[in-house]
């Protein structure tokens, strides 16, 4: 048996999984999870990346010693380091505000064609891009994102994941390399960028003094694994799904929807809806949208501070339907703050009446999340051609019995929800397959399939759906 520990940041909970793998299959045991609780000082955003280390560092010492460690995290976040690799400063959390207007004076400066001929990428103010130049990075000498950070501290070796690195609107979607033309013209120190390898590579072995502070013995020195460091690409690695004739929803904090693809879609229309090409395994394209996801729900019970989910969603599968909508990426909801308050006030702003109480709320929020998934797996099959048969819909979101249900209802096709620990079991894998325990992506896949799963049939009246489709086509500003 081979012993696996996977290390899986996402924006609002932590945890390090241990993966065993026998003849069996993949048994996956949770060693020790812990909130990520961002941090605000002197008014900026920051995340407590020393507070995530020590849980790590817990966290492998639970799971005891193993043949390899992998890391993954959420995207576009990044540490700067110093000529000595020292940390110049905690990373500052996406949500923050510091990007306000960088984007715009980026695609007024350089062109949106130009830019996403290039990076292929979706339009996100707090893209990597975008908190670089708000940044200005002269004193760093390398920049390196979240898992890539941890990674280095666990071995000493500096590094930077490709599946990572293609969300932070710097690597050409073409090449896999960085694009060094569109850093230049920027105005970006070409210095800070690491070099690239892919989910297999080798990312060094653990330093001896941090397995000693682990309590592991100085003869182990377990394999750090370059995994598919972007949470997304690793839940994607384990969609339980068999040939191509899929979408997926990774679903959290973020809704990433999409399609699986060998080539990116760069053509007008693509860039005209917003979609992204990120790269996945293998070299594949995840070809997806953002959708605000989970979050709405979760600053909603945080401002209703944090009442039981369970009867909370019970309630709400009984509150009347389509009481109201609203677009999930209303850039009102990005930040941190009084979600209730927002999705009334942007209901308001759409002529339409506010829920009155939190089932109703939470009705409208997962409704309008449905909405989303129909939108963007109905355009990326349009966008890119590929015919789609299921949604394989992963990640804690998939425990949602309504959401998975509604998702269904919206989409007019079957959703298979799980494996809920999808991320962790795809940085898993792939660190399986590096030891040559795992042929290719499809015995993966397979592996995957023999997880906990639940089928959900489309019903209900696809018309009602239309219709509250069509209201946010309406009222969406300067969008659709």
């Amino acid at each position: 048996m081979s012993r696996f520990a996977a290390v899986d940041l996402g924006a609002s909970s932590g945890r390090v999984m241990l993966g065993e793998l026998s003849g069996r299959g993949v048994r996956l045991a949770e060693a020790h999870r812990f909130p990520n609780r961002p941090v605000r000082v002197g008014g900026t955003l920051h995340w407590d990346i020393l507070g995530l280390y020590r849980e790590i560092l817990h966290g492998l010492r639970l799971a005891g010693p193993v043949d390899s460690i992998g890391v993954d995290s959420w995207a576009v976040d990044y540490g700067l380091l110093d000529s000595g690799g020292a940390l110049l400063g905690n990373p500052v959390h996406y949500r923050d505000g510091r990007t306000d207007g960088v984007m715009e004076r980026v695609t007024a400066a350089i062109g949106a064609a130009g830019l996403y001929d290039v990076a292929g990428l979706q339009f996100l103010p707090f893209n990597t891009v975008y908190q670089l130049l708000a940044d200005r990075p002269e004193r760093a000498e390398r920049m390196l994102l979240i898992p890539d950070l941890l990674s280095y501290w666990l071995t000493g070796e500096i590094g930077a994941e490709l599946t990572n690195a293609s969300t932070t609107g710097l690597l050409d979607v073409r090449s896999h390399e960085w694009a060094w033309p569109l850093i230049k013209d920027l105005g970006l120190p070409e210095r800070i960028f690491p070099p690239l390898r892919a989910p297999g590579d080798p990312a060094g072995r653990l330093r001896p003094d941090v397995a000693g502070e682990l309590g592991w013995t100085s003869a182990v020195t377990a394999a750090v694994t370059t995994v598919a460091s972007h949470d997304t690409a690793s839940a994607v690695a384990a969609v339980p799904a068999a040939g191509s004739r899929f979408a997926y929803i990774s679903c959290g904090t973020w809704s990433l929807a999409g399609v699986e693809l060998s080539e990116p879609v760069l053509t007008p229309e693509s860039l005209a809806a917003d979609f992204t090409n990120e790269t996945g395994v293998d070299g594949t394209v995840r070809y997806l949208r953002n959708v605000m996801g989970l979050w709405l729900l979760q600053e909603s019970l945080r401002a209703w501070g944090d009442p039981e989910l369970v009867p909370l969603l019970a309630a709400a599968g009984a509150a009347r339907p389509f009481a109201a909508v609203v677009d999930p990426d209303t850039p009102a909801f990005l930040p941190p703050g009084d979600m209730p308050a927002r999705i009334a006030a942007e209901c308001r702003r759409t002529g339409q009446e506010p829920p009155a109480d939190p089932p109703q709320v939470v009705r409208c929020i997962l409704e309008s999340l449905a909405l989303g998934h129909r939108r963007a797996i109905r355009q990326a099959v349009a966008l890119s051609g590929r015919q789609v048969e299921v949604i394989h819909l992963v990640g804690g979101g998939s425990r949602n019995d309504l959401l998975c249900r509604l998702t269904a209802d919206a989409c007019g096709l079957p959703v298979v929800a799980g494996p809920v620990e999808a991320t962790a079991l795809g940085n898993v894998l792939v660190q399986a397959r590096t030891a040559g325990l795992v042929a290719d992506l499809a015995e993966m896949r397979a592996l995957s399939a023999a997880q906990p799963l639940k089928r959900y049939e489309p019903a209900g009246d696809d018309g009602a759906w239309a219709e509250a489709e069509a209201l946010l086509e309406r009222t969406r500003p300067g969008r659709g």
